[in-house]
């Protein structure tokens, strides 16, 4: 399994349909997904580019190695993987809250509570 994060407001993960493979926004825009390897990266990411939003956010644990379509990483740093199409459901391995501080700023993970988690796949 290669895990790795991809942040996504939690309406638009709610409201996705379960029976097809995940395709992100970005995936029709940019032409890829993006991911983030470890969790404070991810916050890190969140806190960069989202901090001002004041929707509730998500993180999606994807096994790249079962993602279906082909991923890269091309940054200098090597944390952000790039998915070059749809997500495969089963590779959507967990999905998990990110708290926020008073001022919006993202904080951490937590595991969503079993009775209200959205189906992951």
């Amino acid at each position: 399994m290669r895990p790795s994060y991809h942040l996504v407001p939690d309406a638009i993960w709610v409201a996705a349909d379960r029976t097809t493979p995940y395709r992100a926004a970005s995936l029709a825009t940019e032409g890829f997904i993006h991911c983030t390897d470890g969790s404070a990266a991810l916050i890190a990411t969140a806190n960069r580019h989202y901090r001002d939003d004041p929707r509730p956010f998500l993180a999606l644990t994807v096994d790249l190695d079962a993602a279906g379509s082909p991923w890269s990483i091309e940054d200098d740093a090597g944390i952000y993987p790039h998915v070059f199409g749809p997500i495969e459901r089963a590779a959507i391995v967990a999905v998990e809250r990110i708290r926020r501080a008073d001022d919006g700023t993202f904080i951490g993970l937590w595991p969503l509570d079993e009775a209200t988690a959205p189906a992951a796949g």
